[in-house]
């Protein structure tokens, strides 16, 4: 055989070997993608930029996408066009949207939650002594820890909501006009707290301490990770790599001073008494290992139902099945 002959049999024959090797078309060339839309400056990008920055999302078999946007309301349209699969809100709006027919399950992140908080220097030592206050509620009038705390007033025979003036708006706004003077009392998201708490405000009664005097269980995390159904069927080995790589970033923070200096420029802690507090919050906020106890759910559950009705459950009576996804038990 032809000396040229041969070189052309060659070049085919290696040529072949390494198209073999290249995925076809519409495999995965490498680990699956996980899209997720935050807040720009939302206290879950602490934990995102955990995972990234230590490689837990490749460690575990996938790779972190993360998509900020400019409010929750941003976060959902993202998540409902199929822009992002994941996003992070509270399980009572999974629980309405199951209960409505969607396919919505809830990975905990955070049992943080807030408080009523007045500031330096305020009289007040009980709800009854916000009687006429000006009292500023982040979230809107069905806030869960506005309602919580309503609940825990008329128990005491206290109706905060016909005792005072209540004024609502964006977290940040009523941050800013709380450090000017302009409330008695604010109720907001638990790192907003940590903030007034470095600058001489004081909590009144925490989320916390009103629902366990309620006879719920404070340790059912609040908000967590959103995901449709499907995606997690379709993607199951990913999404157990993701909720890895989260229990991981915890851990680090949990164990590591290093990695919150690390942080720090993206928590903008206004100085180390801020940054301590607002670390503690964090920490505070891990939710235990096991899953989610239904029982102690199901009350709470019962309790929005109560106080915010249809506006804040929908059609929902009681809790629907399948909220909690407990990748352990897979």
């Amino acid at each position: 055989m032809p000396s040229c002959f041969r070189q052309v049999i060659g070049f085919l024959v290696c040529a072949t070997l390494y198209f073999s090797l290249i995925p076809a078309s519409g495999q995965a060339a490498g680990p699956e993608t996980i899209r997720i839309a935050v807040l720009k400056f939302g206290t879950v990008n602490w934990e995102l930029d955990t995972i990234r920055h230590n490689k837990l999302d490749t460690e575990n078999g996938f790779a972190l996408d993360v998509r900020p946007v400019a409010g929750s309301a941003a976060a959902k349209i993202s998540f409902e066009g199929g822009e992002a699969d994941v996003i992070v809100s509270d399980w009572i709006w999974v629980a309405r949207r199951r209960a409505a027919g969607a396919d919505l399950v809830f990975l905990p992140y955070s049992k943080s939650v807030g408080g009523l908080m007045v500031p330096e220097g305020s009289p007040a030592r009980n709800l009854n002594d916000l009687k006429h206050a000006k009292v500023a509620i982040a979230g809107g009038p069905l806030d869960k820890s506005w309602l919580i705390l309503q609940a825990f007033g008329l128990k005491y025979g206290f109706d905060l909501k016909a005792n005072t003036d209540q004024v609502f708006g964006a977290p940040p706004l009523l941050h800013q006009k709380a450090l000017a003077g302009e409330f008695g009392g604010i109720i907001n998201f638990w790192h907003y707290m940590a903030r007034l708490e470095a600058k001489g405000f004081k909590t009144l009664v925490s989320v916390n301490d009103a629902a366990r005097d309620l006879g719920l269980d404070p340790d059912i995390p609040l908000l967590g990770y959103v995901m449709k159904g499907d995606f997690v069927r379709r993607h199951a080995d990913a999404v157990r790599g993701f909720a890895a790589a989260a229990r991981a970033a915890k851990e680090i923070l949990a164990e590591s001073d290093a990695e919150w200096d690390r942080l720090r420029p993206l928590m903008k802690a206004e100085g180390d008494a801020e940054f301590d507090r607002l670390k503690a919050g964090y920490l505070a906020g891990i939710p235990a290992k096991q899953a989610v106890d239904q029982a102690a759910a199901a009350r709470f559950f019962a309790l929005m139902v109560e106080l915010g009705g249809e506006q804040l459950v929908g059609t929902a009576k009681t809790m629907p099945e399948g909220v909690f996804l407990d990748v352990g038990g897979w």
